[in-house]
């Protein structure tokens, strides 16, 4: 049975549908009204965007169906797209979190405050961030991407390091009891706004929760690919001869000596 999400799989029509409400909600529902006037509004729908919206998608897998079942012309596009320079390294274990932490770290900033008010940046967050979150995720969710389960274990055990930096901005905005970007008027509207330091300290417990649990998908995804690595190398194994093996022991052997 293949896996939930991947083609053919249960998850497979259902994730862009899921990914398609979660985003009409973070548009026009509470969070996307709000997002210019309070930080946790802002702060949920930025890190939904970046984490929750681009996982639904990746693991319907489109990518893998254009490759297998579209047209011809572009399912070649999608793979040199995949096998580009940008995508491995967008979609190398070890530099995604570090985005995801140079994203998270504006918010520490009093620039966080333009980007929070601007339409300008509203709508560039709206159209990058999710394609952002899709570059980094799909390479790793997709089979056609293989490494050595030798780089794949390296990688593995990095990124479980780097991955719960990404949780960093947000105990700091929960924390510091002043606030960093400088906006200290408080919104007004609807009588539970919250001060703009309670504000601050709403978004750094939600970008503290969604950070540690979006960064459950990346490990699935890096355990998935390290089975991948295992099984086709112990298949390459299997298909040599005695010959070929008694050779690459003694290349080996050399080598070590």
């Amino acid at each position: 049975m293949p896996p939930v999400g991947a083609p053919g799989g249960r998850g497979g029509g259902r994730s862009p549908s899921r990914a398609l409400v979660l985003f009409g909600i973070l548009q026009f529902g509470i969070v996307g009204i709000h997002d210019r006037d309070l930080r946790w509004a802002f702060v949920l729908r930025l890190a939904l965007l970046f984490f929750a919206v681009p996982t639904f998608a990746a693991f319907a897998a489109p990518v893998s169906l254009l490759r297998s079942g579209g047209p011809a012309r572009l399912a070649r596009a999608a793979s040199a797209a995949l096998a580009s320079r940008p995508a491995r390294f967008l979609g190398n274990a070890i530099v995604s979190p570090l985005v995801a932490l140079a994203l998270f770290c504006v918010l520490l900033t009093p620039f966080s405050a333009t980007i929070r008010e601007s339409p300008v940046w509203a709508t560039a967050i709206t159209v990058f961030v999710p394609v952002l979150g899709f570059a980094m995720l799909t390479p790793l969710s997709e089979p056609g991407i293989l490494r050595s389960s030798t780089f794949v274990t390296v990688e593995f055990l990095l990124a479980f390091v780097e991955l719960t930096a990404d949780a960093i901005p947000g105990i700091v905005l929960r924390i510091t009891n002043h606030v960093l970007d400088g906006s200290v008027t408080q919104a007004v509207g609807q009588p539970w706004f919250p001060s703009p330091l309670r504000d601050q300290h709403l978004a750094g417990d939600l970008l503290w929760f969604i950070a540690e649990v979006a960064d459950v998908p990346v490990l699935i995804s890096l355990f998935i690919r390290w089975q991948r690595s295992d099984r086709r190398e112990a298949r390459s194994v299997d298909a040599l001869t005695d010959e070929e093996m008694a050779e690459l022991t003694r290349a080996h052997l050399q080598r070590r000596g």
